[in-house]
């Protein structure tokens, strides 16, 4: 085998490990599997790993920066959907509209207001913050309904759910279900959040269990860093 078939290989039994844990985390939730879109993030590793991994049936990436995302967007077929998940920075936000079906990480007005002047039509999930960390992002839960109506009625943004991180050092089965009460508060008054974007390598199976609707898992089917090209 080639270099090129081996790494496919790797990621086709990656892929279906994860793939498999996801389905028994949802039975276990009582919860049907197609219910969980598995995002699998690409960030650090080469277009061509995309390329395999869409073979393999991947629709849905995740991206952490403009230009690995802005690169690799028209590389991939038409029906693959990337998802910038990384920390919004005003000067790319021009960018990342055009080449991101979905935005995980909105959470300054700043930025709102700016991608309401664009125009921007994409998914947008909104981060909130489950420990008010410095420089981790996400709004203040105490905040959140503010910003959320300042988005949806002021600014008409397609907000459609919540994104949240584990805080680092707390059980993220606590922290998930304590998402999950703040997700299911802001959906009584905003019905439009349908979706709840929570879980990475290390802990989806706990936000799976708590509603995530949206895992966004890396290094479970990728490895740790990126191969050399």
């Amino acid at each position: 085998m080639t270099a090129s078939e081996l790494r496919e290989a790797e990621l086709a039994d990656n892929l279906s490990v994860v793939q498999d844990r996801i389905s028994q985390a949802a039975v276990a939730a009582h919860r049907n599997p197609d219910d969980v879109t598995l995002i699998v993030v690409t960030k650090t590793f080469p277009v061509s790993d995309a390329q395999a991994l869409y073979r393999l049936g991947v629709r849905d990436f995740g991206e952490n920066r403009d230009q690995e995302g802005s690169a690799k967007f028209p590389e991939l077929p038409h029906d693959s959907r990337l998802h910038f998940q990384g920390q919004i920075q005003s000067k790319k936000l021009k960018s990342i509209v055009t080449w991101a079906r979905v935005i995980h990480s909105l959470d300054e007005s700043k930025h709102a207001q700016i991608m309401a002047d664009l125009g921007a039509s994409q998914e947008i999930f909104v981060q909130v913050s489950l420990d008010l960390a410095v420089g981790r992002g996400g709004v203040a839960p105490d905040e959140l309904h503010d910003f959320l109506r300042d988005c949806i009625s002021r600014l008409r943004l397609n907000i459609v759910g919540l994104m949240a991180v584990a805080p680092l050092g707390e059980d993220p089965s606590t922290a998930f279900e304590r998402f999950a009460v703040i997700h299911q508060k802001a959906k009584s008054e905003f019905p439009q959040l349908r979706f709840l974007s929570a879980g990475m390598s290390g802990d989806f199976e706990a936000a799976i269990a708590a509603g995530a609707t949206h895992v966004r898992v890396g290094s479970s089917i990728l490895g740790h860093r990126a191969p050399a090209t």
